[in-house]
């Protein structure tokens, strides 16, 4: 009996490697056996980010993007949290991703909702605490640039140009290559009240970034997920899926009381 088309599919994931990252005696971090190696993008505050990286063989591949009907582009899911994976024209993709330490898994699925592959690893590191609450966005138009911007309880704002909460967190990653993710973590945040708004801040291509309405798609949608208490036994998570459609748009998805 021949296998499922998924299954004799090659591995695409190459990065993070499955496996032990950190020992409570030895710290394997820089050993390529291990569940990443610390390949970071060091962009500012976002130390804590690393990349997801692979190639994606051609029945996976997203061959028509920039036409007018593009083929619907594998899915990532990266500790239960889906986003749209799109890849160069060799089937080539990086996705920033900031892991907290416990148990974390990702997998590739086709555009059907087929398994391609999917690892699993423990980070044990104590240097990377869990976040108590986290934000993550993600959107289906791999030329839109969309942020994602935070108000906190005593008044701050973080986004990208203002990425780091005074007394700790803020922006872990800020992804400005296409449809996201971006990830706001906090690992004691205050009480209070919390609103999480998107912008869809401009569109790029290859002549760079451009503001005017020309695009994939007529209408993008982006996927906000709250997490509280990460990694956790009392994990909370809730995910709102909301259309945007005009350049400068600022919607408000979710107000939440910490």
């Amino acid at each position: 009996m021949s296998l499922p088309a998924a299954a004799q599919t090659n591995a695409p994931i190459e990065f993070p490697y499955s496996g032990w990252n950190f020992g409570d005696l030895t710290d394997k971090s820089k050993e390529e056996a291990v569940a990443y190696p610390y390949n970071l993008i060091d962009r500012g505050s976002q130390h804590g980010r690393t990349l997801i990286r692979g190639q994606l063989d051609k029945r996976l591949r997203d061959e028509k993007a920039g036409t007018a009907s593009p083929r619907k582009p594998p899915t990532l899911v990266v500790n239960g949290n889906p986003m749209p994976l799109y890849s160069d024209q060799e089937g080539r993709f990086a996705r920033p991703y900031a892991f907290g330490s416990g148990s974390n898994n990702i997998e590739v699925l086709t555009p059907e909702g087929q398994s391609v592959q999917r690892i699993q690893f423990y980070e044990s590191n104590p240097a990377r605490p869990k976040a108590q609450l986290r934000a993550i966005l993600s959107w289906d138009d791999n030329q839109a640039e969309l942020d994602l911007h935070v108000l906190t309880p005593d008044g701050q704002h973080v986004t990208w140009s203002s990425p780091v909460l005074i007394g700790g967190g803020g922006m872990d990653v800020d992804s400005v290559d296409g449809a996201g993710p971006e990830m706001f973590s906090v690992t004691a945040p205050m009480r209070g009240l919390y609103l999480f708004y998107v912008n869809y801040w401009g569109n790029f291509g290859s002549s760079g970034y451009h503001f005017d309405e020309t695009r994939q798609k007529p209408i993008i949608t982006c996927r906000l997920t709250l997490i509280l208490y990460e990694n956790t036994p009392n994990e909370r998570r809730e995910s709102f899926v909301v259309p945007v459609r005009k350049v400068g748009e600022l919607s408000h998805i979710r107000t939440l009381v910490f």
